[in-house]
């Protein structure tokens, strides 16, 4: 399949002035500046989506600016604030962004000045055979770029294939969003939340946790700018995971780091993570918000307004709370600290695993977990007790954490294939775990409110009530998707993966 003919060149600065000047065979150019100089804001998710994926946006006074190698998609700005996705109207600019996370907020990662210019190739007749939208664009350091968007006319093929030709020839190329940032914005790095991490086959146990836990930390504090200004909930979900995963090696490796060491680590990073929880779980159920209102009828609604309300004023109160421990001397010290320990990791003590193969020790770890998760999920049915379905959930997250951490030492496509298993068992008993949560949470929620709201709390409670009702149902509905999905999790081809990638085989006695 050929690729498609990309509508949009980044060029050469020093290249300009001969592309607006040199004609195309017969053709000669017209140049004409149909806008005044004006300032742009370049927007992007924290985690970068738009560059990762070729794409850049624009945000000027009076518009939305989507460019990739098919072109430039425009929209108005909206009335109101554009800090979501969701806050934009539909149309197709919408449309083609809506592969980015609703929960990200876009943010300033850049600004400067731009123009446009409108450069048409005319014939002796002064007919245009095709134009070309430029787009001069300069950065805050000075740095410049300019853009080259085709624009075909209907019955002038052979003229938009010889000046496509002629911005090539002139060191013109394909829009490339990697390479526009890198020359506009230098500083600029990617945010990667699951990083690989290349653990060398023959590395020790001792230096592979290192290693993780040294590239763990780093991402979560990444996160603290962001959990203080509060841009978006991911921030605080994403330093979360971070921490946890650092408690897994902490918890998982055992034998590694000597035992005192061990405890001192956990309880530190458990200190650090601890401050956490309230305002987590807060914008956990500020998220389903209009889940909530979606599973209920209308005249339930008022219950969830007061329910709301309260929720979102706790929210103020314990986003504060955080924010001010984040940017506390005492915080900034231990997490500073911590990250020390990790950047000379040879003065931890060790303990009498760490200097065992990483290989090898991977290996015991991921298969002692497995068969933890196929003990407890072979006894799965109708009548499981609850606590056992949540304690299926966390030795799948504990064997996808070591999977994770372990994956660049095992061949990739068998290991993809156990984790791709592995992932959608995991998927039915988080919701199964959420609905088990929510229930408890909203009962929870109701107690707290204050009697003094009168009718108020009368209302609250029939749409909290009702609330129940359904997840529980729902909650029963997941138990049986459980069972049926770790059936296909423990089939033979995935028993026979595992012990093949994991489990050394015996030597049989001679």
């Amino acid at each position: 399949m050929n690729k498609p003919t990309p509508a949009c060149y980044q060029l050469p600065v020093a290249s300009v002035n001969n592309i607006i000047n040199q004609s195309v065979g017969p053709l000669k150019p017209v140049l004409i500046f149909d806008t005044d100089i004006s300032p742009y804001s370049l927007l992007d998710c924290f985690d970068q989506p738009l560059r990762q994926s070729g794409r850049m946006l624009l945000h000027t006074d009076t518009s939305l600016e989507l460019f990739g190698q098919s072109g430039r998609i425009t929209a108005p700005l909206p009335k109101g604030a554009a800090n979501f996705i969701t806050d934009l109207p539909a149309s197709p600019l919408k449309q083609a962004l809506s592969d980015l996370s609703p929960l990200r907020r876009l943010l300033p990662c850049g600004s400067g000045q731009r123009q446009y210019a409108t450069l048409s190739f005319t014939d002796d007749e002064e007919k245009t055979h095709c134009r070309v939208r430029l787009l001069f664009i300069t950065a805050q350091e000075e740095q410049a770029a300019a853009l080259a968007l085709v624009q075909p006319i209907r019955g002038y093929d052979a003229s938009l294939t010889a000046v496509q030709q002629q911005i090539l020839d002139l060191g013109g190329e394909a829009f490339d969003s990697m390479a526009l940032y890198g020359q506009l914005f230098p500083p600029q790095s990617a945010y990667a939340a699951k990083p690989k991490i290349s653990i060398a086959h023959d590395a020790s146990a001792f230096t592979a946790a290192n290693q993780i836990i040294a590239t763990h930390l780093p991402i979560a504090r990444a996160n603290e700018d962001g959990i203080v200004a509060d841009y978006d909930t991911e921030f605080l979900h994403d330093y979360r995971v971070q921490l946890r995963k650092i408690r897994s090696v902490l918890s998982l490796f055992k034998g590694i780091y000597a035992e005192a060491q061990t405890a001192s680590l956990k309880a530190r990073f458990s200190a650090i993570m601890a401050p956490t929880g309230p305002l987590r779980d807060l914008d956990v159920y500020l998220l389903e918000k209009q889940a909530y209102y979606d599973l209920l009828p209308t005249e339930l609604h008022q219950g969830l307004n007061t329910l709301y309300n309260a929720l979102s004023e706790q929210r103020h109160t314990e986003h504060g709370k955080l924010a001010r421990h984040l940017r506390s001397p005492a915080y900034q010290h231990e997490i500073a600290g911590l990250a020390a320990c990790f950047e000379q990791a040879g003065n931890l003590p060790q303990g009498p695993n760490a200097l065992l193969p990483a290989h090898e020790y991977a290996s015991k770890l991921i298969w002692k977990r497995y068969r933890k998760v196929c003990k407890i999920a072979s006894g799965l049915d109708a009548a499981t007790p609850d606590t056992e379905i949540h304690a299926l959930r966390i030795q799948c997250k504990k064997l996808r954490y070591l999977m994770e951490f372990f994956a660049t030492i095992f061949p990739a496509g068998p290991f993809r294939k156990l984790f791709k298993s592995l992932k959608r068992l995991q998927a039915n008993l988080g919701l199964f775990n959420d609905y088990s949560i929510q229930q408890i949470k909203l009962q929870e929620m109701l107690d707290a409110l204050p009697d003094g709201r009168g009718n108020h709390k009368f209302q609250v409670a029939q749409s909290v009530g009702a609330l129940i009702a359904v997840l529980h149902a729902r909650q029963i509905k997941e138990r049986s998707s459980i069972v049926k999905s770790f059936a296909r999790f423990n089939s033979p081809e995935t028993q026979d993966r595992f012990r093949a990638l994991f489990q050394k085989p015996k030597v049989q006695a001679p």
